[in-house]
């Protein structure tokens, strides 16, 4: 049940889910897997959003580097674990949402631990080889998992959802690398984050339609979205 200041916190977003969504919100927890560039604005607006915990996981500490797109952070977290700057900051900013930091890189030893700790799971991570491995935990433990990812001016958001939807291994090689240094700018990374944590927020609230089985493709260049259709690939494990 919602407090009288939650009802007052959230009455501009309740007239568009109800008092049922913003329920399902609370209820709900979600693994913001990386708090850089993409899983600052995911984690800041899931919390904006009255989700009732967050777990945030992220082995690296703020970097000068950062502070171009990492809403979370400031001059004064330089040299911080990521994990623990950005809970700090978003229990002030909403203290309604429990929030767990783990300050830790996710590997195959943890992941599916970590996993087991919420009913969702949204990418902000940095490379390719981390995804592959939460992809294939969400999809083994029945937990949808948003991606999103940004490349310059680009970027794409995925929502795979187990038994529903192909995974992101039947969307992208498994080989796929990732670069030394990926080009971001904030105003991007924003713009994809808030459409990944809008598509997990229809997920949980059950309100709109929810772009699944589609790559929804952002390219800012010329200010353009697509939604391409996607298929399972024969013989992926899903």
């Amino acid at each position: 049940m919602l407090s009288p200041s939650e009802l007052l916190r959230y009455e501009r977003q309740i007239p568009i889910f109800g008092v049922e969504g913003q329920e399902r919100l609370k209820k709900a927890s979600v693994l913001v897997a990386g708090v850089g560039g993409l899983g600052s604005f995911e984690a800041l607006y899931l919390a904006a959003l009255g989700v009732g915990k967050l777990v945030l996981v992220d082995g690296d500490v703020v970097d000068e580097s950062n502070l171009n797109r990492q809403v979370l952070y400031t001059v004064d977290d330089l040299g911080r674990p990521k994990a623990i700057a950005a809970a700090e900051k978003l229990r002030r900013f909403n203290p309604n949402v429990e929030i767990v930091a783990v300050s830790e890189r996710i590997t195959e030893d943890n992941v599916d631990g970590l996993v087991s700790e919420a009913d969702y799971v949204i990418d902000g991570l940095d490379n390719w080889e981390a995804r592959f491995i939460l992809d294939r935990a969400a999809y083994r433990r029945g937990k949808p998992f948003v991606h999103a990812g940004v490349y310059g001016l680009q970027g794409q958001v995925i929502v795979v959802v187990p038994g529903e939807t192909p995974c992101l291994r039947c969307l992208l090689p498994p080989s796929l690398k990732t670069p030394a240094k990926i080009p971001a700018v904030g105003p991007v990374v924003a713009l994809v984050g808030s459409i990944a944590v809008t598509e997990l927020m229809k997920l949980i609230t059950g309100v709109g339609e929810v772009s699944k089985g589609r790559m929804i493709i952002i390219d800012a260049y010329n200010m353009d979205l697509m939604r391409v259709h996607l298929k399972q690939r024969a013989g992926c494990s899903c």
